[in-house]
């Protein structure tokens, strides 16, 4: 099971993998939204802001968090871990269940380029 600070380094790459992307990549990063990313078997919410090509603003809070972001996102940590890895692709963990999504359909589908 990946732990709390493993989860915090996949954000951490996953926003500099953002921030240094070109093409398709970095046109669905320019979103301007609110994100949560619940680890369930943490018992965590990360929450934060996508914008400007990247994530900011990333804390940890236990449980899930008053306020609902924009696009949220709920997986197990390792989960988290593969998928930024590269071991675990975002569509197939979507498709099985894995990984579930709430958020526009729009943002759904640009979410696919940046996972």
């Amino acid at each position: 099971m990946a732990t709390l600070d493993e989860c915090r380094t996949a954000l951490d790459q996953l926003a500099r993998n953002m921030a240094e992307a070109e093409g398709d990549v970095r046109s669905a990063a320019a979103l301007d939204r609110s994100l949560s990313c619940r680890i369930t078997d943490l018992d965590t919410t990360f929450t934060g802001r996508l914008a400007g090509g990247t994530i900011t603003g990333v804390t940890a809070v236990p449980g899930v968090p008053a306020d609902k972001a924009q696009i949220r996102l709920t997986m197990t940590g390792d989960d988290l871990v593969a998928m930024v890895g590269g071991e675990l692709s975002f569509a197939k963990a979507w498709g099985s269940g894995r990984v579930r999504v709430q958020a526009s359909l729009r943002d759904v589908l640009r979410l696919r380029s940046l996972l």
